[in-house]
C-alpha cells in the first residue's frame, strides 16, 4: 500500500478546509460591513419587533382519537376538503401563517398561526373539519419566530404551479 496517497488525501482536505473557512471569514466580514437595509414600513407591515421578530402560536396535529374510526371514504373525502379549503380561507383572512404534513408516525401536519394567543389559536383550529371531526388532536405552543413569515403566502402564491383541491 502507498502511504503517500493517504496522506496527500489528507492534506488536500485540510487544505480545501482552510481555503472554505478563509472564503466564509470574508463573507461574514463583507456582510457586517454591507449597508443597513433595514425597512420600517416592511417591519410594521409584517409586525416585527426590533428583532425581526413576532410571536405565534405553532399547532402540531397530532392523529386523532376518532382517526380509525372515520372509515367511510366518501365521508374522509369531505372532511379533507373541508381541511384544504378551510386553510385556504384562514391564509387568505391572514390568520395561517405556515401550514404543512407531517412524516413522523402520529405527528400528521402543522400550523402556525398569525397569533399570540392560545385561546384564539383554539378558537382558529376549531374551524378545521379534521379537528372537529376528532381525525387531529391539536398541540398548541407559544412561538417566537421571523416576522418574514408573514409574507410566505404571498411568495407562495407566486411559485405555486398547481394547487391543492
Amino acid at each position: 500500500m502507498n502511504i503517500f496517497k493517504p496522506v496527500a488525501l489528507t492534506v488536500m482536505i485540510l487544505a480545501t478546509m482552510a481555503c472554505t473557512q478563509d472564503v466564509s471569514s470574508a463573507e461574514a466580514t463583507q456582510s457586517s460591513n454591507a449597508p443597513n437595509t433595514f425597512d420600517a414600513a416592511l417591519a410594521e407591515e409584517v409586525g416585527a419587533d426590533d428583532y425581526g421578530m413576532r410571536s405565534y402560536v405553532l399547532v402540531i396535529l397530532k392523529t386523532g382519537p376518532k382517526d380509525a374510526e372515520i372509515t367511510d371514504k366518501e365521508q374522509r373525502g369531505e372532511i379533507f376538503a373541508g381541511h384544504f379549503s378551510n386553510m385556504g380561507k384562514l391564509a387568505e383572512a391572514g390568520k395561517l401563517v405556515l401550514a404543512g404534513p407531517l412524516d413522523g408516525g402520529d405527528k400528521r401536519g402543522l400550523y402556525i398561526f398569525n397569533t399570540a394567543s392560545i385561546e384564539e389559536a383554539t378558537q382558529i383550529v376549531m374551524t378545521d373539519p379534521a379537528v372537529a371531526a376528532g381525525i387531529f388532536t391539536p398541540e398548541m405552543t407559544k412561538y417566537y419566530g421571523s416576522a418574514a413569515l408573514m409574507k410566505i403566502n404571498e411568495l407562495h402564491q407566486k411559485i405555486q404551479k398547481e394547487k391543492i383541491e
